[in-house]
């Protein structure tokens, strides 16, 4: 272009796309609406766009007066834009929140139940039966020491259970702590703590370093049954267990014991539960263990085994539940699913 020819971009040109594009965008009543404006005022194909791709044409002592022009013009259309975007975000999202305000001070229009978990509610029907016994609940701590846990059970210090493969240990070691595995503590602490007779139930949560699959949970609620008096035998043992599991699978289960080992109790056995109402048909089902407190047990809490004799039985929650219910997964009880709490029944 020679420095005769006429400037192909005029002011008159240029404010009057500016004036278009603020018009535009004034009008422009949703977010919508202001995407189309800024394609056609500020995009490639607007007026503005092809006033500056003819600043090619402008001549060199022109073109820096002619530029400036030009950018102050597509300035003020983006800093419109820029406002009014601001603007109608703030208006949606007040619209919004009218639309979906909820008057939380009304009356609900549906009221829907709550579902207790069944291990709570199993927990304290247990709790109940061997209080309607005559039985009393106790409770202790979850991060339990090494004797409590151990020594005073009458556990070696090489067996297989104080491994720390198979129970959870406590930095640091010299404090001697775990995570309980039973709450067979709870016995121990009620044996020093009450006078004789003792007639505990002792419900609680364990830990356990097992996997996390359909027959085993790493933690996981148990219920230990302790009674301490003079002249208790295994009779007493049986007759109580079987009153007990008569109330949980019905009036014609039965139990039967089968000789074992365990630490704590001499002799002892392992419990196994007739169930006439299993679903396949009845069977009898490994239920937990029990036996004799051992003498050296009761010598550990400063009781004469020569007066008073005892039994204790313990076996879990979780077992019983699934057992009584015909679950074939303990990762359900353990998952926090509503859906699995709700199939026991709804509770105000």
């Amino acid at each position: 272009m020679s420095a005769s020819e006429p400037n192909p971009i005029s002011e008159v040109a240029v404010e009057s796309a500016v004036e278009s594009a603020l018009a535009a965008v004034a009008q422009a009543g949703s977010l919508a609406e202001l995407k189309q404006a800024r394609a056609a005022h500020a995009g490639e194909g607007s007026p503005l766009a092809k006033l500056n791709a003819e600043l090619r044409n402008v001549a060199p002592a022109d073109k820096a007066a002619t530029g400036k022009l030009v950018g102050q013009a597509r300035g003020r259309v983006n800093t419109a834009l820029a406002a009014r975007e601001v603007e109608l975000v703030e208006a949606e999202t007040a619209a919004q929140l009218v639309a979906e305000a909820v008057d939380v001070t009304a009356a609900s229009s549906t009221w829907t139940a709550g579902a207790r978990h069944p291990l709570s509610l199993l927990q304290e029907e247990v709790s109940d039966i061997f209080v309607g016994m005559g039985w009393e609940i106790a409770e202790g701590p979850e991060l339990e020491h090494e004797w409590f846990n151990f020594d005073a059970l009458n556990f070696d210090e090489d067996h297989p259970a104080r491994a720390m493969q198979d129970t959870f240990f406590v930095d640091p070691p010299e404090r001697h702590l775990v995570m309980r595995t039973h709450t067979s503590p709870v016995q121990v602490r009620s044996l020093l703590e009450r006078p004789l007779p003792v007639y505990v139930l002792c419900p609680g949560r364990v830990y356990r370093t097992d996997e996390f699959d359909a027959t085993h949970l790493p933690v996981f609620m148990q219920f230990e049954g302790l009674a301490i008096d003079k002249g208790l035998t295994m009779a007493h043992l049986r007759g109580t267990l079987e009153h007990f599991a008569r109330i949980m699978f019905g009036d014609e289960a039965k139990i039967r014991l089968r000789p074992n080992y365990f630490p704590f109790t001499e002799p002892s056995a392992e419990m196994d539960v007739w169930q006439p109402n299993a679903k396949g048909g009845a069977r009898w089902v490994e239920w937990g263990g029990c036996g004799m407190v051992n003498r050296n047990v009761l010598r550990a809490a400063g009781i004469d085994p020569d007066v008073y004799q005892g039994f204790a039985f313990g076996t879990g929650i979780e077992r019983t539940l699934q057992f009584r219910n015909e679950l074939n997964d303990m990762r359900d009880m353990a998952e926090g699913d509503v859906r699995f709490s709700r199939q026991f029944g709804m509770v105000l």
